[in-house]
């Protein structure tokens, strides 16, 4: 098993909501055990696309499957949650993203861990530290 860190965010409908049954869902995935959320933070979009502000948090999860496996089933969450995935980063019901597969370093296609974001994301760098990651 390895530990792994999902961000999580939702910025249409009952954001709340939306981020609690994606977390139960995830939590119904064979091969995946969650541990912990960080705080939820309200966050303001990054996009010149006109939307509402966002839920984002940081989730810790032990993983028996892999990467591609993992992302997979985050792919599958965000599709039964109502997610469609129109322009890059239009609004969206839920946003599920791998940042950490255990200390694995991957470059692949539509797979980038840690995720190259992390840098510029202030509630992921604050719910990483909240969960003793970084």
């Amino acid at each position: 098993m390895e530990t792994c860190y999902i961000g999580i965010g939702s910025n249409l409908g009952d954001r709340r909501q939306n981020i609690d049954r994606a977390i139960e869902e995830l939590k119904a995935v064979k091969g995946i055990k969650f541990k912990r959320s960080s705080s939820i933070y309200e966050t303001e979009p990054v996009s010149d696309i006109p939307q509402g502000k966002f839920l984002n948090g940081v989730l810790e999860i032990e993983a028996g499957i892999t990467p591609r496996e993992l992302l997979t089933e985050l792919n599958k969450i965000e599709k039964k949650l109502g997610r469609k995935r129109t322009l890059k980063n239009a609004p969206r019901e839920i946003d599920l993203d791998i940042l950490y597969y255990g200390q694995d370093v991957i470059e692949e296609t539509g797979l980038v861990v840690p995720h190259p974001k992390i840098p510029e994301r202030d509630f992921v760098l604050r719910g990483l530290k909240e969960l003793g990651r970084i």
